[in-house]
C-alpha cells in the first residue's frame, strides 16, 4: 500500500482546502458552494480511478465498486464543523508538516474517506472482484442534521450492512443516543444586556461575550477579559460528545453573574447536574451534557444543549430528568442509539482485521459520538482514532499523522476485501 500513500496524502490536502462547513444554500447547492465543490472534487478523483460515481443533487455522492446483487456500504462525510478559534495553522491550508496533515477535516472525516477510496483503488488495481456491490457514500450534512442521508434514502437504495470510517479503532459496537434540545431559562432582573457564545450544538463553546456591569477584579479571578466594556470568556473547543476534553467558555461567564438567583439555577441545571441527568449510565458509559450555544433574548437565556445518553437507557428516562428543570425546552433533533453484539460477524471481523494489522489484542468499544453507522440495519464505526492519542476532532489544529494514513490504507483495504470477497 505504500505506493498509494503519496497520492492519498495529496488528495487529503486538496480536500481540506475546501471549506465545506455548512453555509447559505445556493441554487443546486443545498449546503453551500464549499460542500458542493468538495463533493465534486472527491467524485472526480473516483472517476479518474475508473469507478462509477453518482452525485445526488449535491446532497450526497456515491462511488460504486462491483455489481453483486448484495450491497455493502461504506459511509463517510465531507462536510466539516466551522474552524473556530485558536488555530496556529491555516484550518483550510491542507499542508504537511512534522509528519502530519493539518486542517479541518483531516481526521473528521475527509482523511478517512479518501483513504477508503484509495484502499478501493488498490483492490481494483490488484484485480479484486467483490462479490457484493460496494457503495462508498459521501454525505455533505453529517455535522448538522443528516439531510444528506435523508435525501439518499429518497433517491437511492441504502444497503443493510456496512461500516463508517468516522470514529475509533478497533471497532465501535455501540453508540449513545443523541438528543439536541433548546432550553430557555427566564432571567429576572438580568445583570446583563447581551450574552452570547458558541457556534454549533455539537462543539463545546470556546468563546462567549456579555455586556453588563464590569468588575475588573472579579473578571480577572474568573479568567475573563474586558475589551471596550465587553466581557470576554475564552475556552477550548471539543466534540460535543466529549465535553470533558474541552473547556466551556459559557460557565465562567455565568459564574461572573452568579449573584443573580436565576443564573445560579442555570448553573445548577446545566453544569452542576442537580437533577441527576449524568447519573444515567450503562456499559456504554454515562450520559454527557454539553450546553454549547447560548443567546439572550426576550428576558431569557436560551441554550442549545448536546446530550449523549447511554445505549440501553430509554429516551423517556432522559425526558423525565429534563422535565424536572421546570423550564420550557424543545427537542431539536434525536438519533436513537446504536447497539450491536460484540460477537456478531461484522463487529468481530472488523476487530480481527485491526488487530491483525497492528499486532494488538483489543476488544470492541462504545462511544458517545454518533456516526452514519446508525443509518444502517447492521452498521459499525471503524477508525480512525486510537484511544490514548491526542484528540483534535472539532478542535483547533486538527491533524492526521502520515503514519495513521498508512494504517488506514492497510486496515480499510483488508476490511473491504474480507467483508465483500467471495
Amino acid at each position: 500500500m505504500t505506493k498509494y500513500l503519496d497520492q492519498t496524502i495529496q488528495s487529503i490536502c486538496e480536500s481540506i482546502r475546501f471549506d465545506s462547513s455548512l453555509s447559505s444554500p445556493l441554487e443546486g447547492m443545498p449546503f453551500g458552494k464549499g460542500a458542493a465543490d468538495c463533493l465534486n472534487h472527491f467524485l472526480s478523483l473516483a472517476q479518474n480511478m475508473g469507478f462509477e460515481t453518482q452525485n445526488y443533487d449535491n446532497y450526497v455522492g456515491e462511488v460504486v465498486f462491483g455489481d453483486g446483487t448484495e450491497e455493502f456500504a461504506i459511509l463517510a462525510h465531507l462536510d466539516v464543523v466551522p474552524a473556530g478559534g485558536g488555530w496556529t495553522k491555516d484550518p483550510f491550508g491542507g499542508v504537511v508538516e512534522d509528519g502530519k496533515i493539518w486542517g479541518r477535516g483531516a481526521m473528521d472525516d475527509k482523511g478517512p474517506a479518501i483513504a477508503t477510496l484509495y484502499a478501493m483503488k488498490a483492490l481494483k488495481d490488484e484485480g479484486f472482484v467483490p462479490a457484493k456491490k460496494i457503495k462508498l457514500i459521501l454525505g455533505c450534512n453529517e455535522e448538522c442534521g443528516w439531510k444528506c442521508i435523508d435525501h439518499y434514502n429518497k433517491v437511492a437504495h441504502m444497503p443493510d450492512e456496512g461500516f463508517s470510517p468516522d470514529a475509533n479503532f478497533p471497532v465501535i459496537y455501540a453508540e449513545k443516543g443523541i438528543l439536541h434540545v433548546k432550553v430557555s431559562f427566564p432571567i429576572a432582573n438580568a445583570p446583563f444586556t447581551r450574552f452570547c457564545g458558541g457556534e454549533r450544538v455539537n462543539m463545546v463553546c470556546d468563546f462567549c461575550q456579555a455586556d453588563g456591569s464590569v468588575n475588573a477584579e472579579r473578571a480577572q479571578t474568573l479568567g475573563l477579559t474586558v475589551q471596550n466594556g465587553t466581557l470576554n470568556s475564552v475556552g477550548k473547543s471539543a466534540h460535543g460528545s466529549t465535553p470533558e476534553e474541552g473547556k466551556n467558555a459559557i460557565l465562567p461567564m455565568l459564574e461572573y453573574f452568579a449573584e443573580n438567583a436565576d443564573v445560579q439555577r442555570v448553573i445548577a441545571c446545566l453544569f452542576d447536574d442537580c437533577y441527576g441527568l449524568k447519573t444515567l449510565q450503562d456499559e456504554t458509559g454515562a450520559l454527557t451534557l454539553s450546553p454549547d450555544v447560548v443567546t439572550y433574548e426576550n428576558g431569557a437565556l436560551t441554550f442549545l444543549v448536546d446530550i449523549r445518553y447511554p445505549s440501553t437507557v430509554p429516551l423517556s428516562a432522559v425526558r423525565e430528568k429534563l422535565d424536572a428543570f421546570g423550564v420550557a425546552y424543545e427537542e431539536i433533533s434525536h438519533q436513537a442509539p446504536l447497539y450491536n453484539e460484540k460477537t456478531g460477524k461484522l463487529v468481530s471481523t472488523l476487530c480481527d482485521v485491526y488487530n491483525e494489522c497492528t499486532g494488538k489484542k483489543e476488544a470492541p468499544i462504545a462511544i458517545g459520538g454518533g456516526t452514519y453507522a446508525r443509518a444502517l440495519k447492521c452498521g459499525a464505526a471503524f477508525g480512525p482514532e486510537v484511544e490514548g492519542e491526542e484528540v483534535t476532532i472539532h478542535q483547533a489544529n486538527e491533524y492526521v499523522t502520515v503514519e495513521r494514513v498508512k494504517l488506514m490504507l492497510d486496515v480499510y483495504k483488508r476490511a473491504i476485501e474480507r467483508l465483500t470477497g467471495k
